[in-house]
């Protein structure tokens, strides 16, 4: 299958297997993504094609940051895309996680997320404590962004109980809600410029919410694999100045007993192919095998540490 093809399955919302063998002889795994309307999604399908073409079977499923971390660990899932912060909480078993998760190995990081906090221009939002008392959309609960959003409202003071309604939704919903004005402030944590944002853009005026340096001090102390991130000016219609924004690591994550070759198959792929999902996701123009090696403070599967060995980055 083209990676054309494979990307028009993914925009129709369809979830595919690549088949590139016949299904009695090639090995099947199962990747986690993210929510439709975001990058995780798409780019779940290149990788399928990807590892397709190394003989293969890659059924791409919709996930998030923190429900991939426990599908991983709890076998339902062989590949995953985490969120630094959320793997790391796993791990160790805090909020949102009821236990420490096992079985759960890095195998690749990624790209910088965004924590993105939109409202409609005309909401009177400038800070995040201006929330309290408006309607917000953000992700089903098992999203890292959804997480984040507990905790910017924990350092402001405020709780989804000031809020005077709070929608769990996907990002194509929050953009309806928003579009309507059904909700005044968006909140979610993906690559910049965001699709779902620029959708919004394309029907009303926006406004993206800072993120303080006594904010960004606090969510540290929440947890310090959070990094400052600068939303360009530019990114979307209407932005004239860079916004600061919190930030985390997109990686893919695996299980740690997954065949070692599957995994290696995998990065080698990526890397004949990086042309391909920086079409996808731009910021990926910077993933080098450097980047893909950074130590997340999550185990690397063996298949991972013998193909960045072999790149001479470990």
């Amino acid at each position: 299958m083209s990676m054309k093809l494979t990307m028009a399955a993914l925009v129709a919302g369809v979830g595919i297997a690549i088949m590139s063998a016949p299904a009695a002889q090639a090995q099947q795994v199962r990747l986690m993504t993210g929510p439709q309307g975001g990058s995780w999604y798409p780019l779940g399908g290149a990788l399928a094609n990807i590892l397709g073409e190394k003989g293969t079977n890659m059924q791409v499923l919709p996930g998030a940051g923190v429900a991939n971390v426990r599908a991983i660990s709890t076998g339902r899932a062989d590949f995953g895309f985490g969120n630094s912060i959320s793997t790391v909480d796993g791990l160790a078993g805090r909020e949102p996680f009821e236990g420490p998760q096992e079985n759960v190995c890095n195998v690749a990081t990624l790209y910088p997320q965004y924590f993105q906090i939109v409202a409609n221009a005309d909401a009177g939002i400038e800070t995040m404590a201006d929330v309290a008392g408006k309607s917000m959309a953000i992700q089903p609960r098992g999203n890292t962004a959804e997480f984040v959003t507990a905790q910017m409202l924990e350092v402001v003071g405020l709780n989804y109980d000031d809020l005077s309604r709070v929608s769990h939704v996907s990002y194509t919903d929050a953009v309806s809600l928003m579009r309507d004005n059904n909700a005044q402030v968006f909140t979610l944590g993906t690559t910049v410029p965001a699709s779902a944002i620029m959708d919004l853009a394309s029907a009303r005026e926006i406004k993206l919410i800072p993120v303080s340096d006594e904010e960004f001090e606090a969510m540290r102390e929440l947890n310090p694999g959070y990094t400052k991130l600068t939303i360009p000016a530019g990114s979307y219609p209407g932005q004239d100045e860079d916004v600061a924004a919190v930030g985390y690591a997109t990686h893919v994550i695996a299980r740690c007993d997954l065949d070692e070759d599957v995994v290696y198959n995998l990065l080698e792929g990526m890397m004949e192919n990086m042309e391909d999902l920086v079409s996808i996701v731009r910021v990926m123009s910077e993933t080098t095998p450097e980047v893909m090696a950074t130590d997340t403070g999550v185990p690397m599967h063996a298949g991972a540490e013998r193909f960045y060995r072999e790149q001479g980055v470990m």
